[in-house]
């Protein structure tokens, strides 16, 4: 297999197998390194890209996820933790075109009172992909400058404490640093670089910059509006060296709709009215 062909109706069930091998509940990164291992995927399958800061398996994923939450098998929190429900946990293996099929009427019915009147098939919009694409877009049109600039004001959101931008090349790569307090306790001064790329990071580019962090800070931090490939970020945890930790364009986007920063969510009123009541006056 030397590019994804896989489509989310193949990753229904090693979706639903990952996240019981994790223990019932899982992120979704954690989600698709599990589904990486059983698939036994390579790193073009891994690495090839859908649009943006996706990748195609990121992409297909998240329809399975999704797909998978309407079935009631998973369930999702606000911090996007994924988990199984009652039902998940006592299923072993899902019937894919049976779950499609469900799906799909499920989604019907929500757009239609009556279903009989629908002539013509009516594709299921997955709007969290589509604003996550939206927002991303937004983003790679500001300037670097800018960019920076929004990664130092993400960062104190999240807790981070003295955060400076260098605004200036030739640092080896650093563009700005801060500290993070644990627990109120354990301070560790951290160095971040900022890309704005609609590319993947490589390899290269983490061994980099943790030659340019070592020696400088206690942690580093690379933030990309595109994806890391795979081998970067094997390369971020590789063993006997300083880890690295990773924030790509969706995890960056997820983070800036969790604070609400250039973000607003709207809650649509939904009124129910109740006859009993009017019988009763």
């Amino acid at each position: 297999m030397s590019s994804f062909k896989l489509t989310y109706k193949d990753l229904l069930n090693p979706t639903l197998l990952s996240i019981k091998n994790l223990g019932g509940s899982a992120n979704s990164n954690e989600i698709e390194e599990e589904v990486i291992k059983l698939l036994n995927l390579n790193s073009k399958q891994v690495n090839e890209i859908h649009k943006g800061a996706r990748t195609k398996l990121n992409y297909q994923l998240a329809w399975a996820k999704n797909n998978l939450k309407n079935y009631n098998l998973i369930e999702n929190s606000s911090r996007g933790v994924w988990a199984l429900t009652e039902e998940g946990k006592k299923t072993q293996i899902v019937d894919e075109d049976e779950l499609i099929k469900f799906v799909y009427e499920k989604n019907l019915e929500k757009r239609f009172k009556n279903k009989k009147s629908v002539e013509k098939e009516v594709k299921f919009e997955d709007s969290e992909v589509n604003w996550e694409n939206e927002l991303l877009d937004v983003i790679k049109s500001i300037t670097p400058d800018a960019f920076e600039r929004l990664c130092q004001r993400l960062l104190r959101e999240l807790g981070f404490i003295d955060v400076n931008v260098s605004g200036k090349t030739g640092d080896g790569g650093i563009d700005g640093n801060g500290i993070i307090k644990i627990n109120g306790t354990l301070s560790f001064h951290v160095v971040f670089q900022a890309k704005r790329y609609s590319k993947s990071v490589s390899s290269g580019t983490v061994r980099d910059f943790r030659g340019a962090m070592i020696g400088r800070a206690d942690k580093g931090l690379l933030i990309t509006t595109g994806t890391f490939t795979r081998s970067a970020i094997e390369e971020a945890r590789r063993d006997g060296a300083p880890n690295i930790d990773l924030i790509d364009g969706i995890d960056f986007v997820k983070k800036l709709k969790y604070l609400n920063l250039g973000v607003e969510i709207e809650h649509v009123e939904k009124v129910k009215i109740n006859k009993e009541w009017f019988n009763k006056i």
